[in-house]
């Protein structure tokens, strides 16, 4: 399906996404992007529907020819705290906070999200395959988390969050069961199946 260039003809649009909400270690990563609208980065889709491969050779591109961009996060312990809904849109907000453009509407992927003070918004289900910013949008979270969860591996590397980014696969729950959580897991997440 062919992304669309805006959702409201005539105003600057930024997309929203995060990335890593999932997960049982790291921080939310979000991302806010303004693309030119006439702007064709072939290959844009939502992040989930590319190879790592193609998100990466799309990162910088996306950060070379957007209007602005930003990348933010809530931590571990802003997530165990707030709740991982809130935690995602505390890092949204933070994104949108460090445009250098200030953005007239905001496009969220998803179906929630917190208002923020002064920019309309409309949420979009499935946005990132809507889209093109939103699509944008996810490219940049994906890619800045998972490179973040590539540096915490080399802290400690049994976890292979190089590999599962801090999702929960088998091999990364039979790591928690051997190792323990490390001070980057969400303790307010089912980090071990009940029982083991």
């Amino acid at each position: 399906m062919r992304l669309a260039a805006c959702h409201t003809q005539g105003l600057l649009e930024a997309g929203c996404d995060e990335a890593g909400r999932g997960c049982l270690a790291g921080p939310v990563v979000a991302a806010a992007v303004i693309l030119p609208p006439k702007l064709r980065l072939p290959g844009l889709n939502d992040s989930k529907q590319l190879t790592e491969a193609r998100r990466e050779r799309l990162r910088p591109l996306i950060e070379r020819d957007a209007i602005a961009w930003c990348v933010a996060e809530a931590s571990v312990a802003e997530i165990d705290r707030l709740n991982i809904l809130h935690a995602s849109m505390l890092a949204m907000h933070r994104a949108i906070d460090g445009l250098k453009q200030r953005p007239e509407l905001l496009l969220i992927d998803g179906n929630r999200f917190t208002p923020y003070f002064g920019i309309v918004h409309a949420c979009v289900i499935g946005g990132d395959g809507r889209y093109r910013s939103i699509a944008a949008a996810s490219v940049l979270a994906k890619t800045h988390r998972d490179e973040r969860m590539r540096g915490l591996h080399a802290e400690h590397p049994d976890f292979g969050w190089a590999v599962n980014k801090g999702y929960p696969t088998a091999d990364h729950r039979r790591a928690i069961a051997a190792h323990g959580p490390t001070p980057h897991h969400r303790t307010s997440f089912t980090l071990l199946p009940q029982g083991t």
